[in-house]
């Protein structure tokens, strides 16, 4: 009886272990395998996975530290040209010369499709179903620092989210919030000239970078928060650091498999996390003792997503990580995506001072000594033309990302549910084929008649994203944008100083790595 017992006992033991070991072997190759199977068939190649287990991970890793051999800072004369692709994403170069704009890569279990067709790109532009969300492992890795707010969030949850904070940024919404993005801009303009009479010779060297960081922090705060940047400034510099942290994790293609467990980092990354929802909290906390008092208060961004929280009669808790989730979307992709371009737009004026005068003397014509309006800014349009060239070159962010949580059909091609899609903006904005020769040139005069005739295809200029998707606040950040440059080139002539390393570096979003230097004079 006992003897049976064990036969048994091990019987069942032997069953649950090859049920284990099907499962195992169904969801890390039969299930990928699948997935890549669907996607040949059609005609999609790509690098053959190093194995099952790691995908194509080696030779990734083996391709970026080849890159990483040769030198990357340029001198002057070869930012133009330029094109940091090679050097920041050097295996997506190396397998679009081979397998061409439409290919497939895998790294372990995960499946990839690089989409860099002019025509498939507008494909997944026109997607407005749900059937395309945000990379699911993606939203995962990020969540400390995103959470599920409207940057990462998939199906209705985004879109009630994008419903709320859409409405913020409309144009009419963003001209009554110039005036506040005026006196941050002269704010940093009279710092800077402080600078500049404090200097030998009346030349100030400065790095601009934080002095940016702390401008577009302080509108974004003011704008959509009602509180000035010294108010919020642990929460920037906490969510910059909490930035760099899952950064230096390599978060683009590795999983989020072990972001649970407590290494170090994890613990650092948790610490973090915490003071930045407790600082949030606390300027919620703030708001509505203010608003009980005053009925009347005028309804920004903050105040939407606590009577957005209401609404959905939200427990505490989810009340609370809807508020602080979208609050940390929204001081992440409002302050640092525009202060990185920001930066950006100074340096190549600072290489080009053709187009700085052209600019200097369309200010001038336009203000005439006036203060800085919607209606100023909607005449520069020398000004919009070095904008979109700027972010045509030095887009902040890097990626168009997709995942299909449906079998999802693009163009001739059926992409299977599970496939996360990736479009690299830089290398579309960079398309000698799309806009010519000049390509890698700054050449602002391309725009002098619209993105249409600019390119060959317009569907390709997608520095703020694509279809529903597309950068909520993109009226906010260009007109922040042209309120600074209004304000630099009428106050200041500048170069870009000696010491400047050109370094492009990707943190998320593209960023100089060594800062911009610029040589800055008093007019």
């Amino acid at each position: 009886m006992e003897a049976s017992f064990v036969k048994v006992l091990w019987s069942l033991c032997l069953m649950g272990f090859c049920s284990l070991v099907g499962y195992i072997f169904n969801v890390v190759w039969m299930k990928p395998e699948r997935l890549r199977q669907k996607l040949r068939r059609q005609g999609v190649t790509g690098p053959p996975p190093y194995s099952f287990l790691v995908g194509n991970v080696p030779e990734m890793t083996k391709i970026k530290t080849e890159a990483s051999k040769i030198n990357q800072v340029s001198d002057h004369g070869d930012i133009a040209a330029h094109d940091y692709t090679a050097s920041l994403f050097p295996y997506f170069e190396c397998w679009r010369k081979q397998y061409g704009l439409v290919y497939m890569y895998s790294t372990g279990r995960t499946q990839h499709l690089y989409v860099n067709h002019p025509d498939m790109v507008k494909e997944i532009g026109q997607v407005i179903s749900y059937d395309l969300g945000k990379p699911l492992n993606l939203a995962n890795t990020l969540s400390p620092l995103l959470g599920k707010g409207v940057l990462t969030s998939n199906g209705h949850l985004w879109s009630h989210q994008r419903k709320i904070i859409s409405a913020e940024f409309f144009m009419d919404k963003v001209k009554g919030m110039m005036g506040l993005m005026v006196e941050s801009g002269v704010a940093l303009m009279e710092k800077w000239e402080r600078r500049v009479v404090d200097s030998e010779g009346g030349i100030a060297e400065i790095k601009v970078d934080e002095d940016l960081r702390d401008f577009s922090a302080d509108v974004i705060s003011r704008a959509c928060f009602g509180s000035s940047y010294s108010q919020g400034k642990d929460i920037f510099s906490k969510i910059r650091v909490l930035e760099k942290m899952l950064s230096e994790k390599g978060f683009l293609h590795k999983g989020s498999t072990f972001r649970n467990l407590p290494t170090k980092n994890n613990r650092d990354v948790w610490k973090l996390e915490r003071e930045i929802k407790s600082l949030i909290l606390k300027t919620v906390k703030e708001r509505e003792e203010k608003s009980l008092g005053n009925p009347s208060l005028e309804k920004d961004l903050l105040q939407m997503l606590l009577e957005g929280a209401k609404s959905d009669k939200f427990s505490t808790k989810e009340s609370n990580r809807f508020i602080v989730d979208n609050c940390k979307n929204i001081y992440f992709a409002g302050h640092e995506t525009t202060a990185v371009a920001a930066a950006w737009c100074l340096m190549l004026l600072g290489l080009y001072p053709k187009w700085q005068d052209r600019v200097r003397q369309e200010v001038a014509q336009v203000c005439r000594g006036g203060s800085l309006d919607a209606d100023a800014l909607r005449k520069m349009k020398m000004v919009e033309m070095v904008i979109q060239e700027t972010l045509r070159l030095y887009p902040p962010g890097a990626f168009i990302s997709r995942e299909t949580l449906k079998d999802t059909k693009l163009g001739d091609l059926i992409v299977p549910k599970g496939i996360r899609l990736w479009t690299l903006i830089p290398t579309l904005h960079r398309d000698p084929d799309i806009w010519g020769s000049d390509a890698n040139e700054f050449n602002p005069s391309r725009f002098e008649n619209g993105i249409s005739d600019a390119c060959k295809y317009p569907q390709t200029f997608v520095p703020f994203g694509t279809g529903p998707r597309l950068c909520l606040g993109r009226n906010f950040a260009l007109s922040e944008l042209k309120i600074l440059l209004s304000l630099m080139v009428s106050k200041f002539s500048f170069s870009v100083s000696p010491k400047y390393q050109h370094c492009p570096k990707f943190v998320m979003i593209v960023e100089p790595k060594y800062g911009v230097d610029l040589l800055i004079r008093k007019i």
